[in-house]
């Protein structure tokens, strides 16, 4: 799912390890809790690969001229002081970071993962490939969303089923549960309407 996430990003638009981690977590939640270890790991794979390339950028800041030693201040503390106000100094020059950019290979690992051939439908892994879903041919994409739709009503018959054996306080939650999956239900039935209508538009009959 990492692999997904992060080529889906790199095919917007060339970014830095730092900035695919802030979108990760920001722009997509169901990915809010990745982190550096995970993220690096990922596109080292995905470069032995050849899913993407990555290229050295520059610093954003020119290098200043050598420091010159802290001078003596009477104090140990006084001179520390000095070097640690150096060291966070603007002039102070920055490494170049790398620049990660997919590749003709990576958008073909790209177009197969969000296909999703073999991919679990949990709610993040939908959840993600909807995300993206603007990539997919429009027939795809309406696939996307009647499976999902498909496997939820299967869990709300469940759901209604389970029910009838539960004290009030268990069967409450299950109700609660049923009445989130009835709204998913509801919020793919609009979204499938308007993929329909988008095809019959173009001219294209959706495969049934």
């Amino acid at each position: 799912m990492l692999d997904l996430a992060i080529l889906g990003l790199l095919e917007e638009r060339d970014l830095h390890g730092y900035e695919i981690r802030r979108q990760l977590r920001e722009h997509l939640g169901l990915l809010a809790n990745v982190s550096f270890g995970s993220i690096y790991p990922a596109l080292t794979r995905l470069a032995k690969s050849g899913a993407v390339v990555a290229t050295e950028g520059g610093g954003t800041e020119a290098p200043g001229p050598a420091a010159a030693p802290a001078p003596p201040t009477g104090s140990l503390s006084g001179e520390l002081a000095v070097l640690r106000s150096r060291r966070h100094s603007p002039a102070r020059a920055r490494r170049g970071k790398k620049v990660y950019r997919i590749t003709e290979t990576g958008r073909q690992l790209f177009a197969e993962l969000l296909a999703g051939g073999g991919a679990t439908d949990d709610a993040r892994s939908f959840g993600l490939r909807l995300a993206f879903a603007r990539h997919l041919a429009p027939q795809a994409r309406l696939a996307l969303l009647e499976r999902r739709r498909a496997l939820l009503v299967q869990r709300l018959g469940e759901a209604e089923e389970a029910r009838a054996d539960l004290d009030v306080y268990a069967r409450s939650v299950v109700q609660h549960t049923a009445d989130g999956i009835a709204r998913d239900i509801s919020w793919l039935d609009t979204l499938i309407a308007s993929e329909r209508d988008d095809l019959a538009t173009a001219g294209t009959e959706p495969v049934t």
